[in-house]
């Protein structure tokens, strides 16, 4: 958490809040010192305040900042799509798993590699919503204590948050159970498919909660706002894993993996990595604040 944010919102008095019920993604807030001025959830819960342009950003300064959480949370999401990425290069390519000596097998181990740091980066994420003062309901700072995972399902980062990793754990297992030898269609649907799928529709709700968090609207439409960017391009992400899965059924009759689930499976982990990589300068922008007690 930021300090200074939590300082900030112990002396400003709420004015007004809003969002998409029943969730409040946006505060406007007023400050004895700095006036009146709106906060939105995810820059509150992150411990930064979310900014409009890209062209604001120091870019080369967000390229180096291990002493942010919310820097290791981007680079270890971007590790995890650039693994799935990779797995599914290699399934779609049997001539580059050839002269790389990899088998199905080999790939499907890729993708489990993969999952970990997807797993790890989405707890991580959880621990920074649960560890964020009250927006919606306002706590005090002096009260709150370290919490692992927490239980703040009215507020909407916190709820995303929860869901995701729950996708992720779901991903743990399909991938791992993928690599097992000798899966017939049906152990192959009950211990890959099924939890792909209920990990796929998890991924999905969170990465829609993510955007209507970013928007304060259930649709909106901000290309030139990186927060905005950073969500849609994890909601497309989202899309394509829910299509991979839907295609990766596979039937009594079918000869092989289906290549659509591939395709779908390379395109969200290209949305993921881009959603994931413009984490690196929101980060940034915390030190870019107007709002910061001085």
């Amino acid at each position: 958490m930021n300090p200074a944010l939590d300082v900030l919102l112990q002396e400003a008095r709420r004015l007004e809040s809003s969002g998409p019920w029943p969730f409040v993604t946006r505060l406007t807030l007023d400050h004895e010192r700095l006036g009146r001025f709106t906060l939105a959830s995810r820059a509150h819960r992150k411990g930064i305040f979310a900014i409009t342009a890209v062209s604001q950003i120091r870019l080369i300064r967000c390229l180096w900042m291990p002493d942010k959480l919310n820097w290791w949370i981007g680079v270890i999401f971007a590790v995890g799509s650039f693994l799935f990425g990779l797995g599914s290069v290699l399934a779609l390519s049997p001539q580059l798993a050839s002269a790389l000596r990899m088998d199905a097998t080999a790939f499907n181990a890729v993708f489990f590699a993969g999952s970990i740091p997807f797993s790890t980066a989405a707890y991580l994420q959880l621990y920074q919503a649960a560890n964020a003062p009250g927006f919606a309901k306002p706590d005090s700072t002096s009260l709150r204590r370290r919490r692992f995972i927490g239980w703040r399902p009215h507020e909407i980062g916190w709820l995303a948050c929860a869901l995701q990793f729950a996708g992720t754990l779901l991903f743990n297992v399909n991938t791992f159970d993928a690599i097992l030898p000798g899966l017939n269609w049906l152990r192959q649907d009950l211990l890959v498919w099924v939890p792909d799928l209920a990990g796929s529709i998890l991924f999905l709700v969170s990465g829609y909660l993510f955007f209507v968090e970013a928007g304060h609207s259930y649709w909106s439409w901000r290309p030139s706002n990186l927060i905005w960017m950073l969500n849609f391009s994890n909601l497309l992400g989202c899309v394509a894993f829910m299509l991979s899965a839907l295609f990766a059924f596979v039937p009594r009759s079918s000869a092989g993996f289906p290549v659509e689930a591939l395709v779908f499976t390379l395109l969200g982990a290209v949305g993921f990595f881009v959603g994931s990589v413009l984490m690196l300068p929101e980060t940034a922008s915390e030190q870019d604040s107007p709002y910061r007690p001085k």
